[in-house]
């Protein structure tokens, strides 16, 4: 085990050298744990089998402030995909009681400012918070226009496009505009998704061939946002795949629930769905009429187990804490 603590008290001082320290290929788990601390640092990781190991995300706190419209020296503004705090490219990643947050703010100054960018396969997240505004959380993958890494890091332009899977369990997310993105499969399991302002809680761009998107289990959608101001998502992609199960939902959801992205594109081939809602957001008709209601039995189906498998029968939830 590596231990990283930002008073020096550990093997190193920032999470980055201990990544870096970590020998390339290996194929068992890593463990990186890091003691209380705000890291104000842009972290890269591209390599498999390494768990990051917080004292608590109140206390744990990965931290940066890069934004979209943030300016390189060239001139060039980093745009959507490098204004990460973090950014997690490898595969069969563990992250327990961390805080990723970008501070950047929001308003058309800052735009897109991700605190996670998470492109890797068999990543799961526990306990952890993500705060940001705007494209809060990014679930790749969709490969930003190609570019150098340079200093920061960031997609290669050879990376290639592949299903992922992602588990998110006991998290809080928050946001405004879209705060949720990309095309993984992902799983939010009793999780807190807080809405800052008006704007949309999930913007999916599932591939056409993957059979699941995102799917929320027993979450609780709260936040600040005015009533009927919110909705739970708008396809970034035709074939969007989006379902909250068993969620509370507050008042600040739409009474339509889904929008689309604009009036010109297509909706013929978005699945959102819909199950057993409950709380003053929670209608029983209302919803956008190409978003459908499931049935016990479709919702029984939408178990992390299930959505996640793949063809290595991948299961996050089988792991003792």
């Amino acid at each position: 085990m590596i231990t990283v603590a930002a008073d020096g008290s550990g093997d190193f001082i920032s999470i980055q050298e201990a990544v870096d320290h970590i020998p390339e290929g290996q194929t068992e788990p890593t463990i990186i744990h890091i003691k209380s601390g705000v890291y104000k640092e842009k972290l890269y990781i591209d390599k498999p089998w390494i768990t990051l190991v917080g004292e608590g995300a109140e206390t744990t706190v990965i931290s940066y402030d890069d934004y979209a419209k943030k300016l390189y020296p060239s001139g060039e503004p980093y745009h959507t995909f490098h204004s990460y705090t973090a950014y997690i490219g490898g595969d069969h990643i563990e992250v327990k009681g961390i805080t990723f947050e970008n501070t950047a703010g929001s308003g058309d100054i800052v735009g897109q400012a991700l605190a996670a960018y998470v492109d890797g396969d068999c990543v799961s997240f526990r306990d952890c918070r993500f705060l940001g505004h705007q494209d809060t959380l990014f679930t790749g993958p969709l490969p930003p226009k190609p570019r150098d890494r340079g200093s920061f890091g960031g997609p290669r332009e050879d990376a290639p496009r592949r299903p992922v899977r992602q588990y998110y369990e006991r998290c809080y997310v928050e946001g405004d505009v879209d705060f949720i993105f990309g095309s993984a499969t992902a799983v939010f399991q009793d999780c807190e998704i807080v809405s800052l302002g008006r704007g949309w809680i999930t913007a999916a761009s599932t591939p056409e061939e993957v059979p699941y998107g995102y799917v929320f289990l027993r979450c609780k959608l709260t936040g600040d946002a005015p009533e009927q101001s919110v909705g739970l998502g708008r396809p970034w992609r035709n074939y969007a795949k989006t379902a909250f199960v068993d969620c509370w939902v507050g008042p600040h959801i739409k009474t339509a629930g889904w929008d689309r992205w604009n009036e010109q594109e297509p909706i013929d081939e978005v699945v959102y769905m819909e199950f057993g809602s409950v709380g003053p957001g929670a209608l029983a008709s209302g919803r956008a009429e190409w978003a459908r209601e499931l049935t016990a039995s479709e919702a029984g189906e939408l178990t992390a187990r299930r959505v996640l498998a793949g063809d290595d029968g991948w299961d996050p939830t089988r792991i003792v804490e």
